[in-house]
């Protein structure tokens, strides 16, 4: 395996881990304080548009132009 691929693993995998973190910590909060929970539409709404864009980018086959290069 490259070294790049390698690190591109390791930073996704730490992202997840710091998402997932994240998102804990809001839902718990909105738990607790009364109003918290508005702060949860901003993150769904982040991760709605994360989705979409990973979404759209797996669909288009005008973005595979270089997936057609040969190496």
């Amino acid at each position: 395996m490259k070294l790049d691929k390698l690190v591109l693993i390791v930073v996704v995998v730490l992202g997840a881990a710091v998402l997932t973190a994240w998102a804990s910590s809001l839902v718990i909060a909105a738990l607790a304080v009364p109003y918290a929970w508005l702060a949860l539409l901003p993150a769904a709404l982040a991760g709605y548009i994360a989705w979409r864009v990973i979404e759209e980018r797996l669909a288009s086959a005008e973005d595979d132009h270089y997936d057609r290069i040969e190496k």
